[in-house]
């Protein structure tokens, strides 16, 4: 399986051959669902809390006798009934972590690198790192990205270290999103429109199914 190789002006500058196991999988849209569905549990809080009749502060005397008063039954000051009441059946902090085997993760991000070379929303450059000579500008990198089709709502670039100039021209740009070949996964890959991959990065993402 080949893909063509970019350099920043968005010419051909060659080719690259891109592994059957991680490019050439059949996508399952109910396993990148679960996946998906489990990741975005996992990234959500979960510190919501309120709290019920037994945790809200207040006498527990009961307000007044049980009958000949003209006024409804009443047992406690705390009742979920009362202003400054507890709450009923309200949410409790306690996170639940799902776990996601390593090699269903691993198979989830096959899945999504084939769909979005499938849908033409991967995008092979030789480098990125076109601010060692020069300061970083915001108006450069969208210059770049507008020349190499990145023109959807979202799109991720995916090196293989840490680029300072590369993230501060990238940073103030809406929709643009840097990340490593280290943290790259199935739901990141997924969100993003276009996914912009240096060769570097490839090579380091290959490695992981060595």
């Amino acid at each position: 399986m080949e893909a063509q190789l970019l350099n920043v002006k968005g010419e051909k500058v060659g080719k690259l051959d891109l592994k059957e196991e991680i490019f050439g999988l059949k996508v399952s849209r109910e396993f990148l669902h679960e996946f998906v569905t489990i990741y975005r549990a996992n990234q959500r809080q979960g510190d919501a809390n309120t709290k019920t009749r037994a945790e809200v502060s207040g006498s527990g005397k009961k307000p007044w006798k049980q009958k000949h008063t003209g006024r409804a039954r009443a047992g406690s000051i705390r009742s979920p009934l009362w202003r400054h009441g507890g709450i009923t059946w309200g949410p409790h902090s306690g996170k639940v972590r799902l776990e996601i085997p390593r090699k269903k993760a691993k198979a989830a991000l096959a899945q999504a690198l084939a769909a979005r070379l499938a849908d033409g929303g991967l995008i092979f450059v030789e480098t990125l790192a076109i601010f060692d000579k020069q300061e970083a500008k915001t108006k450069i990198m969208a210059a770049l990205l507008k020349t190499l089709g990145c023109t959807g709502r979202t799109t991720m670039l995916v090196v293989d270290a840490p680029d300072a100039k590369l993230a501060q021209a990238s940073r103030n740009l809406p929709g643009v999103d840097l990340v490593l070949a280290a943290d790259l996964n199935a739901y990141s890959v997924l969100r993003a429109s276009k996914l912009v991959l240096t060769r570097p990065a490839l090579e380091k993402l290959g490695a992981k199914w060595n």
